[in-house]
């Protein structure tokens, strides 16, 4: 089994799901799972987790994200996207300098709405299936924070804008917003999203060039089953997604200890350090095997566990 993380582009067409499914013929594995839906009309960066990597899938969902996205002034439709059932179209009487403070206007903390065609669950069944079968329910707004909107062009009734926000977010719903504080009515034409967290677009591979290089390494090969080794282009580590924390490897003596999930001793530590109390920590084996996450608990005076990876032992 392969454990890592692809930075997967997107493509048009595909649901998240869709591209799951596919690496999943791929590799031949069934752990996988991605960390965040993106619906099919839009594009972009979806981290994927392999294996024990799947660990981290709620860790990414939960970061912060960027998106470029064209906003299509004038045209309201039951998705809030430009696939959607158009329900009303209006004149664009705003201008430039008045539509840039409404926008503006958005930054910081947003109450918002979710929108109907979404995979939300209310009395456990999916806001989209309600809404095909004509049903809307209300939704309670969600607390959700827009860290920066760049204007990037404007070409009336369409402005293309750069968005950075936390989770949660609904580019679509902000569209949505934007063009009903503009008494025009708007939708999202198109969404990219070019990051989750540190995996950015620049580095994320397409489903296609995946599959090619698969067939590179079964060619002649038909029976091996696939190594980390064999994708390392692209598969990044676990713990690429923890390197802001400091690392702590344990001492060889210590390993049976470390693999049964015991709370660490400092003493059992290669290179502690007594401000490592302070902060969440990589554990490492003593061959320098990813074990998991750990953080320092003072009441028992030692290191226990967040989230254990276990790749190697």
């Amino acid at each position: 089994m392969i454990n890592g993380i692809i930075n997967v582009y997107k493509e048009k067409g595909f649901t998240s799901h869709d591209v799951v499914a596919k690496l999943r013929g791929i590799f031949r594995q069934k752990k996988i799972g991605h960390t965040g839906t993106l619906d099919p009309d839009a594009e972009g960066v979806l981290p994927v987790c392999l294996g024990k990597a799947t660990r981290v899938c709620d860790l990414l969902t939960d970061k912060d994200k960027e998106y470029e996205t064209i906003l299509l002034l004038g045209k309201t439709t039951d998705t809030q996207d430009i696939s959607g059932t158009v329900l009303a179209e209006s004149q664009v009487l705003c201008t430039e300098t008045e539509l840039g403070k409404i926008i503006d206007g958005f930054v910081g903390d947003y109450s918002q709405i979710p929108p109907m065609y979404s995979a939300l669950k209310v009395n456990g069944k999916k806001l989209c299936d309600l809404a095909r079968a004509g049903v809307e329910v209300e939704r309670r707004p969600r607390e959700v924070k827009i860290f920066s909107i760049d204007i990037l062009e404007v070409a009336i009734p369409r402005i293309k804008m750069r968005v950075h926000c936390s989770k949660g977010t609904y580019i679509r719903t902000l569209c949505h917003d934007i063009g009903n504080l503009a008494g025009c009515g708007g939708c999202m034409e198109s969404l990219l999203r070019t990051r989750v967290a540190d995996f950015n677009i620049e580095n994320a591979i397409r489903l296609s060039e995946i599959e090619a290089q698969a067939q590179i390494v079964r060619a002649g090969h038909t029976d091996r089953e696939f190594v980390r080794e064999d994708f390392a282009d692209f598969i990044y580590n676990t713990d690429s997604v923890f390197m802001q924390h400091p690392q702590i490897r344990v001492r060889e003596e210590f390993s049976r200890l470390l693999y049964n999930g015991s709370p660490l001793k400092p003493d059992w530590i290669c290179n502690w350090n007594e401000q490592y109390k302070s902060h969440t920590l990589r554990v490492y084996d003593s061959n320098h095997a990813f074990i998991g996450i750990y953080r320092w608990e003072e009441s028992r005076r030692d290191i226990r566990p967040m989230k254990i990876f276990m790749e190697s032992n």
